[in-house]
């Protein structure tokens, strides 16, 4: 399973954004089996996914505002599921909080974490470097908490590109992709999203090359593929939606 706490940032100066938030996440057509989001205290949000392009779906969808520090917890949890994810247990919820404590302390780059079920609080984790804000990420780490550090990167990578969108190109990337929906390839969908904006075919084409649009998706999967071996190597079973055909067409 994968659990993540999702916390606002600058909460304190800002209005309470977790209504908006929970609407965005039970609108996303992606979560076909993900348990529900809700509010766990505070400003904060909690919920329980076990596919790793769920995972992947929601991270980067909280990452897209700005307003977000996201912690995946990667492992177990104690089963039955709960009806409400705040009486979860088990070390994928102790891991998820670790993670967005530690994306927290990482709010000048990319404010996401990903951590496997079992690591300590105050685990050792490199400031400098290229493993700086990678948990776990050593040559002494186990191979579920290098896979954790793999995805992590790979996220955080993706989630820079969602960060430095601007509002006209998401405008565009979002009739794109309504328009895509149930469709094999791009084939077409720009010029009808071009009718629907009323701009041209070569301003969609503009805004598909400077967002990176086509990047997120060729590199969507290789997030997921990872975070699914970091949980086939944490708990030492498969993770439903470890394959997946690439979606770069998108």
């Amino acid at each position: 399973m994968y659990v993540l706490t999702i916390d606002q940032r600058g909460s304190t100066s800002d209005v309470d954004r977790v209504p908006e938030l929970l609407a965005e996440l039970s609108a996303l057509s992606a979560l076909s089996s993900a348990g529900r989001f809700e509010r766990s205290v505070g400003d904060e949000v909690q919920g329980v996914l076990e596919r790793p392009e769920e995972v992947v779906e929601v991270a980067l969808h909280a990452l897209r505002g700005d307003r977000w520090y996201v912690g995946i917890g990667v492992g177990s949890v104690d089963l039955p599921l709960p009806a409400s994810p705040r009486e979860g247990s088990g070390p994928a919820f102790v891991a998820a909080r670790l993670a967005v404590d530690r994306a927290k302390a990482s709010a000048a780059h990319v404010p996401l974490a990903v951590v496997p079920g079992g690591a300590r609080r105050g685990h050792s984790v490199p400031t400098h470097g290229p493993s700086a804000g990678v948990a776990g990420g050593g040559a002494g780490a186990s191979p579920g908490a290098r896979a954790c550090a793999n995805a992590e990167a790979v996220l955080r990578l993706i989630g820079r590109l969602v960060q430095d969108r601007t509002d006209a190109q998401w405008k565009v990337l979002d009739v794109l992709r309504s328009v895509q929906q149930g469709q094999a390839s791009m084939h077409g969908t720009q010029k009808i999203a071009a009718g629907k904006l009323g701009i041209t075919e070569q301003s969609v084409s503009r805004a598909l090359l400077r967002s990176g649009w086509q990047e997120e998706w060729a590199a969507r999967p290789a997030a997921e593929s990872l975070l699914s071996l970091a949980h086939g190597l944490i708990t030492g079973t498969d993770c439903p939606g470890a394959e997946r055909t690439p979606e770069g067409d998108r």
